[in-house]
């Protein structure tokens, strides 16, 4: 096997801890010697061993010698003591001769430093390998360690003629049964899943996740006036949050007391800006961002969301008062609008998902 091909086998095992290791990144590390693999491991879950350490771990299960080995880990070993000890010492003291690193951690308690403990120990280390897919899978890990703010991913489903639901509101379903096992793979995965108040008055939703063993993302209402019933099925337990400005219902928020975080108000709705503060601080790092048209063109405009995805089903249903994924006032001119790069486009199922990235203006 080459070193791209080890590496892409890291990337593999770093998948599997999807959904489990926020606010962590998701890492996979291999241990190679003699040219076949004698060692492999991913971070399972925070505040559990790291790749590295699962690595070796499996090493010596099997009665395995790692010293004189070479290791490949898609993201740069930690040098810092935390929930775990550093990921570079133990990789030192193993004996480790070469490590293949996909890219570097941007944690500014790492930011290079483990690279620099392995070689003035006499490590061979070579950066780089597939570096723009080890960035990729941990593309929420980046933007929240290096803004504080959480990764926010805009879906949608919509038929051929972008219409979310008919004129009359019926939106069951839209996509196929494929498209919407992925959704709920997203709702197992991201952190958060957000909805205006327009769509907990209009469908009441549970916003679960259905897959089996899969994992409740926190549920974020806006509701800048607090409209929301008191029964509705978003309430069900303590985990959601309402956002909401300083001028909402009194009374209704004494009764649903410290679930209800007050953000700055704009244009007298919630600050959306102000609110992924608020949310990064609460150690939310990534979105699922379910809203209707009215939230969703906000969002567009606020610039907080970071990736789009969208389900096309090849249905037409028409009408003039039919509901499309972004509403609101829109812009004005062609020239204003939002665009989007780096396109990625697939066949799931009948439907079509078009994943790509809002170009920043």
């Amino acid at each position: 096997m080459t070193k791209e091909e080890y590496m892409r086998y890291a990337l593999e095992l770093a998948q599997q801890g999807r959904g489990r290791t926020s606010p962590n990144p998701l890492v996979g590390a291999v241990i190679v010697k003699g040219g076949r693999i004698i060692g492999e491991g991913w971070h399972k879950k925070c505040g559990e061993n790291h790749a590295e350490i699962n690595a070796f771990e499996d090493a010596a299960r099997e009665g395995h010698d790692v010293r004189g080995a070479e290791m490949y880990v898609t993201l740069e070993p930690c040098s810092h003591y935390g929930k775990t000890p550093p990921c570079a010492k133990t990789i030192i003291e193993k004996g480790i001769k070469k490590v293949y690193v996909g890219t570097a951690d941007p944690n500014p308690l790492v930011a290079g430093q483990g690279l620099q403990m392995m070689e003035k120990a006499g490590i061979e280390v070579e950066m780089g390998i597939l570096e723009e897919e080890c960035r990729s899978i941990n593309e929420i890990f980046l933007k929240y360690i290096t803004a504080g703010k959480p990764f926010v991913v805009m879906k949608t489903a919509m038929t051929l003629d972008g219409k979310i639901a008919s004129h009359t509101g019926d939106s069951k379903w839209v996509s196929g049964d494929e498209a919407r096992r992925i959704v709920q793979e997203m709702r197992n995965s991201l952190t958060g899943i957000m909805v205006g108040i327009g769509t907990v008055l209009a469908d009441d939703p549970e916003l679960t996740c259905r897959l089996e063993g899969g994992r409740d993302p926190l549920r974020i209402i806006v509701d800048s006036h607090l409209r929301i019933p008191l029964t509705a099925k978003v309430l069900k337990d303590e985990n959601y949050i309402i956002a909401a400005t300083a001028d909402c219902d009194s009374e209704k928020r004494k009764r649903l007391g410290e679930r209800v975080l007050i953000v700055k108000s704009k244009n007298g709705q919630v600050d959306l800006e102000d609110l992924m503060t608020h949310l990064g601080d609460r150690g939310i790092d990534s979105i699922l961002l379910e809203g209707g048209g009215t939230l969703n063109e906000a969002a567009l405009k606020a610039g907080i969301v970071d990736r789009v995805v969208s389900f096309i089903a090849p249905k037409i249903i028409g009408g003039r008062k039919a509901k499309t994924p972004v509403e609101g006032e829109g812009f004005e001119k062609m020239s204003q609008a939002i665009s989007l790069k780096d396109l990625e486009i697939q066949k799931i199922g009948d439907d079509l998902m078009i994943q790509a990235v809002p170009e920043r203006k």
